[in-house]
């Protein structure tokens, strides 16, 4: 029987992955060097199994020393001017407005901190429509670990296997697995161009899932 639905943040509830490799790849053609999606990938969604810093990978590719705090400075404010310009990704509101009347629990369990979550999900509305939001700040090791997720079912005070985890990237569905919990997986523009464990369904939009259909094969 399925009692809670827990959401990933960057990527599926909203698009903020997108702008952020967009801009990055920008900075990176002006210095005439390109960032691969396999290697930023290995951050996308968590970051806990490596440590990769953009700079530090440009200066390697160019072999000089770059004005690091200016051009993380451009990237932050760049990207965040277009991740303020994005609405909730399709079938967010809908799963939202469906589940609760089912008696559904609702959780986020992000690998950004608090401070980066809970401020997106204020300006889009959506921070009370959540019981609880289990970011970075609250455990040791982010996704691929499986600790995010397993923080959300203690806190939601739900079994592994009455729940369901919606994830965008690679990272995530691996931290899924490694919690026990069934994964849904629904790439956007950038991590659909990772490849992903076996072990998850795919879906190209939230506004796929049928929620019906959910809750009849967890019965």
């Amino acid at each position: 029987m399925l009692e809670a639905l827990i959401f990933d943040f960057d990527g599926l509830i909203l698009d903020t992955e997108t702008p952020e490799f967009d801009v990055l790849n920008e900075i990176y053609a002006e210095y005439d060097v390109e960032l691969s999606i396999e290697k930023w990938g290995q951050i996308i969604g968590g970051g806990g199994a490596v440590d990769f810093d953009p700079v530090s990978d440009l200066e390697h590719l160019l072999g000089v020393s770059i004005p690091r705090q200016t051009v993380l400075d451009r990237w932050r404010t760049e990207a965040d001017a277009r991740i303020a310009a994005n609405p909730v990704l399709p079938g967010v509101l809908d799963l939202l407005d469906n589940a609760q009347p089912c008696g559904l629990k609702l959780a986020v369990a992000s690998s950004s901190p608090h401070s980066w979550v809970d401020t997106h999900l204020m300006r889009l509305g959506l921070l009370d429509r959540f019981e609880h939001i289990v970011c970075a700040d609250d455990v040791m090791h982010t996704k691929p670990s499986p600790d995010l997720f397993l923080l959300a079912l203690s806190k939601l005070n739900v079994r592994a296997d009455r729940a369901v985890i919606f994830e965008d990237s690679p990272n995530g569905v691996k931290a899924a697995n490694a919690a026990g919990v069934p994964v849904v997986a629904v790439p956007n523009s950038v991590t659909s161009q990772l490849k992903f464990p076996k072990e998850c369904l795919h879906l190209k939009s939230l506004a796929e899932l049928s929620l019906e259909r959910l809750l009849k094969r967890a019965a």
